[in-house]
């Protein structure tokens, strides 16, 4: 009796080893083997075998294609230091977004707030927080969006060049906002601009009495 028991134990073990095996095990014969073998590659799979196969891939996009996450290609790339060709050059650069919908609008103005507010304004006078009238922590005031006159006439493509590489103080955001995000932010911040200078420009004279 115990050595039946011995030996069924011992069979009862290696078969659960046997089960647990990494080994990996092909069946004789497969009915459709698209099915069974996937032919697909994952992105970050080993790929070397293909080299031998006179395949060259090398996960990297086509030339001259974007992702989903960089539409709105923007020509030119950040100046060298010292060098200045580019961002004058953004001038030409027209905006892709002429318009801002009800709901385009709010969400642009919340971008704003969050990403700028801090230092130009809610009111985009150079008065956010970080200045804050001068008593804040940063003592010299940020560029006045609205008044200042070489911010109010600043071509789009250049405030999208100081926006996606940073300028001066003003560093970059092209971690925090997307191009999308960016040219909606710059539509708003013209936007204001022309509502100012709407409010500011005198009214018409009336006519005179006859």
């Amino acid at each position: 009796m115990m050595n039946k028991l011995a030996i069924i134990t011992v069979l009862s073990a290696a078969a659960v080893i046997v089960s647990c095996s990494d080994v990996k095990r092909k069946p004789g014969s497969v009915y459709m083997p698209d099915m069974a073998y996937s032919r697909a590659y994952e992105t970050y799979a080993d790929h070397s075998n293909l080299k031998e196969a006179g395949i060259n891939y090398t996960n990297m996009p086509v030339a001259g294609t974007i992702s989903r996450e960089e539409e709105m290609p923007f020509p030119y790339a950040k100046d060298k230091a010292g060098d200045t060709a580019n961002y004058f050059a953004s001038r030409q650069v027209k905006s892709p977004i002429d318009s801002l919908s009800t709901k385009e609008e709010a969400e642009a103005e919340r971008l704003y707030l969050i990403n700028c507010g801090i230092c130009h304004g809610a009111k985009l006078n150079g008065n956010g927080p970080l200045y804050k009238d001068g008593t804040g922590p940063y003592p010299v005031a940020p560029k006045n969006l609205i008044a200042d006159p070489l911010v109010s006439v600043m071509p789009e493509g250049q405030m999208f060049y100081s926006v996606a590489y940073g300028k001066n103080l003003m560093g970059s955001y092209a971690s925090q906002l997307s191009r999308k995000q960016r040219w909606m932010v710059i539509r708003y911040i013209k936007n204001q601009q022309q509502k100012a200078k709407a409010s500011a420009a005198p009214a018409p004279a009336a006519p005179a009495a006859k």
